[in-house]
């Protein structure tokens, strides 16, 4: 947690010791807007944020195929529910049950802020809108980030003149794979036909895959 809090810390220092109207952040296990939301009560007690300062409304954002956090947050409750047969080709949004599902939930909604479920389509139709229109290569759960913001500024939830910061917590480079599985893409050596993209060994909390 001390570790993320640097997120909250730089998004404060960037903008000149103030707040964004809103923020972005891909939620597997959270920790990041958890550490961003402590570090916002620590600037304040240190004086670098004026005292009462507003939060931005913070937006967890989590895959369809696997969203805790959405469906405990739209049925009132405090904690989540482990999420049966996740899937989402973005991996770091594959997580059944964050352990700081609590504290995710009681920020989001004290700053005003939503919890929302984005679908495997919706982020990669996100990730090559950016890359063909700005040049960016978004990692899955950064593009989950940008087609949430299209989402809720669509809805209204926000005005095109808030002040947002959306957090791309990876690079595309690290999900050329995945990728091209998303987009139905096959690949040729030498001549000897399609071959699928390898396959990943990932352990732990989000794999195998």
């Amino acid at each position: 947690m001390e570790g993320k809090k640097t997120m909250g810390l730089e998004v404060a220092e960037q903008l000149g010791w103030r707040l964004p109207d809103a923020i972005f952040y891909p939620t597997g296990g959270g920790v990041g807007l958890i550490g961003m939301w402590k570090a916002f009560d620590e600037l304040e007690q240190l004086g670098w944020l004026s005292s009462g300062s507003k939060r931005p409304k913070m937006v967890a954002i989590q895959a369809s195929g696997c969203a805790p956090i959405p469906k405990a947050f739209e049925e009132g409750k405090n904690v989540s529910e482990a999420w049966k047969d996740a899937h989402t080709f973005a991996s770091g949004l594959r997580v059944p049950k964050a352990y700081g599902d609590y504290l995710i939930l009681d920020f989001v909604r004290r700053s005003g802020g939503t919890a929302i479920a984005i679908s495997d389509e919706e982020m990669l139709a996100s990730l090559l809108e950016w890359s063909r229109d700005e040049g960016i290569f978004l990692c899955p759960e950064g593009a989950a980030a940008t087609a949430a913001y299209d989402k809720l500024l669509a809805s209204g939830f926000l005005k095109p003149s808030d002040e947002v910061v959306i957090f791309n917590t990876g690079t595309g480079l690290k999900y050329i794979d995945v990728i091209s599985q998303a987009m139905g893409i096959t690949r040729t050596t030498n001549g000897a036909g399609s071959q699928k993209p390898g396959e990943r060994r990932i352990g732990g909390i989000i794999g195998p895959y």
